[in-house]
């Protein structure tokens, strides 16, 4: 039985939207030669539409490539601002990123008054 991103090796999210038309050969393509990502085992990479309120989700599992799509009704998937072509995130991370939870807020370092 195929897992479906469980606990991939690594996550990428493609910082600039993309056309949400495009299938599994269409985001290869820009994974391959936009984002320098190439295709292998666990390893999820994550598009985003220009609204921001669905992902799709390119995922090798060792014997074929899962696609997979999530729509938000309300609100948008919270993406990082940054001026590289992808960007990786934990698994946590990605678990509150598709909950539509503003992940980047989100901190397990205890404020100063806390720390023991």
């Amino acid at each position: 039985m195929p897992r479906l991103i469980t606990n991939p090796t690594a996550i990428w999210l493609a910082v600039e939207p993309v056309d949400m038309r495009r299938g599994i050969d269409g985001l290869s393509m820009i994974a391959q030669q936009a984002l320098g990502k190439v295709p292998n085992s666990d390893a999820a990479i994550v598009f985003r539409n220009r609204r921001g309120n669905r992902i799709k989700v390119l995922l090798w599992d060792g014997t074929g490539v899962w696609l997979c799509q999530r729509r938000l009704h309300e609100g948008h998937f919270v993406w990082p601002k940054s001026t590289d072509t992808c960007f990786s995130v934990t698994f946590e991370q990605w678990q509150w990123l598709i909950a539509g939870v503003n992940w980047q807020r989100l901190s397990a370092i205890l404020p100063a008054d806390l720390q023991m």
